[in-house]
């Protein structure tokens, strides 16, 4: 069985289809980048996955079940996290505190203890604690563990919310352009850190980023959309020589700096 099955899914607001029949089926463990022109549909395709919006038609099934009708705080819960192409951190908030607030969703303790403050939401709350330090060590942000969020360098923000994701133990990680922003070295270090985190902790990841070279050096498969439509499907090799693909968007000139 399928981790993900996607079947014919279709979002239209209006007068506007914004994704249209759209399919993917994904295998534990695989990495899969989903590229196109921006307003593609490929946020929307997030935006289904995750229950912020629902379809007009269509259906996704999350290990056998079906995720139309949930909540996004029910999807979580089910094992699917995602991060942000504007990165939403709290940023007021430590760095440990945004760690600690997306435990909550795995750990949890009632509304009585915590009302009440009684002996297991102390447990708990030490448990999370516990929990969220040691992820943090992982990516060298204990450090920055009472620093505000906001005042943390770019890449460190965005590494926060790969941990901040990761803290709720998901099963499929969707990463919406996780380089925008980055100079060539914090993308090769996200690169590297990418393939890491999937080996490390058994994920099944789906990419949008615009930045292609590390699209073709990170992705097993690719996806194009163009105009809410699916154009193309196939390794980075087969998306490269894609007429269709260079047409509408990698271009000819791309493609020959690649080839270079």
């Amino acid at each position: 069985m399928a981790l993900l099955a996607v079947n014919k899914l279709t979002k239209a607001f209006g007068g506007l289809v914004a994704l249209n029949n759209f399919v993917l089926e994904m295998k534990q463990g695989e990495l899969v980048g989903l590229i196109g022109p921006n307003g593609a549909g490929k946020t929307t395709v997030f935006n289904l996955l995750t229950g912020l919006y629902q379809p007009t038609s269509g259906n996704i099934v999350f290990e056998g079940r079906d995720l139309r009708g949930r909540h996004p705080h029910q999807i979580t819960k089910m094992g699917i996290a995602r991060t942000f192409q504007n990165i939403r951190l709290f940023g007021n908030l430590s760095v440990l505190d945004n760690v600690k607030i997306a435990h909550q969703v795995v750990i949890n303790y009632g509304l009585t203890p915590a009302f009440l403050r009684i002996p297991p939401f102390y447990r708990r709350e030490a448990e999370i604690e516990e929990a969220a330090l040691k992820l943090m060590e992982i990516f060298d942000l204990k450090k920055y563990a009472q620093e505000k969020a906001k005042n943390l360098p770019y890449g460190e923000q965005r590494r926060l919310e790969i941990t901040r994701a990761l803290a709720t133990k998901p099963k499929l990680l969707l990463l919406d352009e996780p380089a925008a922003g980055m100079n060539p070295q914090e993308t090769h270090d996200l690169l590297e850190l990418i393939k890491w985190i999937r080996d490390e902790f058994d994920l099944t990841i789906i990419l949008i980023e615009h930045d292609m070279s590390l699209v073709m050096s990170l992705c097993e498969r690719v996806l194009v959309l163009d105009y809410g439509s699916l154009i193309a499907e196939g390794t980075p090799q087969e998306i490269q020589q894609n007429p269709r693909v260079i047409e509408a968007y990698l271009g000819d000139e791309e493609v020959a700096a690649w080839e270079e």
